[in-house]
């Protein structure tokens, strides 16, 4: 029998609908450049609420953990999402989806990734398919994700590219679609074969992921 497998998501929250779904919540702002946290608050922006059911939709039966690092508007900050990130780890989560990027790294984001891993824990983030790159996908051992439009739903590629490690279904149920579901997606898979496989590391995952990729490489539209 599988042992419960606990997933952490960092973004906006989630729905009063959902709320039977989440074991652990914790919100985390600033008030006067001073870092807060406490209870959540509904999901204003209706993302994190998306994450969620793409994320649950691959996964299987897991135990989710949520840290909402946005409010009413897209603004959050490194301090925010590090706080979160130490508040997972004590949560004992096995992966931490992220389909978050700030275009700027700092030292409190980049160490606090770098403690999670240094626990065992899976950190997944979104990345962009163009451009700059973004943290905390940018760090050393985050899985970069992006949206890949070859990809139906349980397939993933793996892209091995500048801007990400692999792609995923972009698509979700209401129509949203881009990196942060493509990030989801991948997260809820990979939470699936964790549940499946207890212990996991992650060089175990990667090497999973990698026999499993739908494809190989970035979609070069034009061509067949």
């Amino acid at each position: 029998m599988a042992t419960e497998v606990a997933i952490g998501i960092i973004d906006s929250g989630f729905s009063a609908e959902q709320g039977g779904r989440v074991a652990q919540a914790r919100r985390f702002w600033l008030e006067g450049g001073e870092l807060k946290e406490g209870d959540t608050q509904p999901d204003a922006l209706g993302h994190g609420s998306v994450v969620l059911d793409t994320l649950t939709r691959q996964s299987g039966p897991v135990r989710l953990c949520v840290a909402q690092v946005f409010g009413d508007r897209w603004q959050t900050s490194p301090l925010q999402i590090a706080a979160a990130l130490h508040w997972l780890v004590e949560q004992d989560v096995a992966l931490v989806n992220m389909s978050l990027g700030l275009r700027n790294d700092r030292p409190v984001l980049r160490e606090a990734c770098v403690v999670a891993q240094t626990a065992g824990v899976l950190l997944c983030a979104s990345s962009p398919a163009q451009g700059e790159p973004v943290y905390p996908a940018a760090y050393p051992g985050v899985i970069r994700v992006t949206g890949d439009a070859r990809c139906a739903p349980g397939q993933w590629s793996w892209l091995n590219s500048p801007q990400a490690d692999f792609g995923a279904h972009v698509a979700a149920a209401n129509g949203v679609a881009g990196s942060s579901v493509g990030c989801a997606a991948l997260s809820g898979i990979i939470a699936g074969y964790v549940l499946a496989n207890p212990g996991s590391n992650r060089d175990a995952v990667l090497q999973w992921l990698h026999d499993g990729a739908a494809f190989i490489g970035p979609e070069r539209r034009g061509h067949d």
